[in-house]
């Protein structure tokens, strides 16, 4: 149960958030103090109600508990990446380390896992949000390194033909790799890109994404062609025919 009070930030952008959580307490708390601090709250205390609500008011992300009633957050998550991209951060019992997994895997954005501190709850939530809304250039509609290919307005990636099927935080990793390819990204730099500043340090955290997104595109992982180490600095995408 959270029992810090949160406190005004500056610089925050406004966004509508839509909180699910079947605990009325967790639910109550988190709205009365993420209003204050000038988001939009909408709320629901179960999966099906959380499907009502996202039709109807289009909210810009998703606090989504795990274990609900009538729809737990997966089955709530497995609907709502059928039609829409909404950022997603599941909110997770302490060491549900499974429905973690699972989350990731099925399109969440992140997660936090309870008990939490409002600080790093509101560090979760703008990373993500500067994630999914990046002040960034325009980027082409189609991009191809070699035998990748990336078309970006349907979030689509094929390698030697076949269509791979990534997650959403492989897909950014991906793009931020491809978008700069034949350079140089650092540890630092990807993290901040992909993740945000709080995970500027976690190079071991990159590493295990960067070996998923491996498995994913090189024919021998182990022997990368595509996704190059350049040894404590970084990635470089690398064009195998050039």
């Amino acid at each position: 149960m959270i029992i810090t009070m949160m406190h005004p930030k500056q610089g925050l952008k406004k966004y509508r958030l839509l909180v699910v959580d079947d605990e009325i307490r967790i639910l109550n708390f988190l709205r009365s103090n993420l209003r204050a601090l000038g988001y939009e709250v909408l709320t629901a205390t179960n999966g099906r109600e959380a499907l009502k609500q996202f039709h109807g008011n289009h909210p810009d992300l998703i606090l989504l508990d795990v274990l609900m009633p009538e729809m737990d957050g997966l089955e709530v998550l497995k609907e709502i990446r059928g039609f829409s991209k909404v950022p997603v951060i599941f909110l997770t019992a302490k060491g549900g380390e499974r429905d973690k997994i699972k989350g990731l895997d099925m399109g969440a954005d992140d997660y936090i896992s309870k008990p939490f501190s409002p600080d790093e709850l509101i560090s979760r939530i703008e990373a993500v949000m500067r994630r999914f809304r990046p002040n960034e250039p325009e980027i082409p509609d189609e991009l191809s390194v070699g035998d990748l290919a990336l078309d970006f307005k349907a979030h689509k990636v094929t390698v030697r033909g076949k269509n791979i099927y990534l997650t959403r935080l492989e897909w950014l990793l991906l793009s931020e790799l491809a978008l700069n390819a034949e350079r140089l990204m650092s540890y630092e730099e990807l993290l901040v890109r992909v993740w945000g500043a709080e995970y500027r340090d976690d190079v071991q955290f990159l590493r295990t994404w960067i070996s998923r997104l491996r498995h994913k595109i090189e024919e021998q992982p182990n022997d990368p062609k595509i996704i190059l180490t350049v040894t404590k600095m970084g990635y470089v995408l690398k064009n195998p025919h050039s």
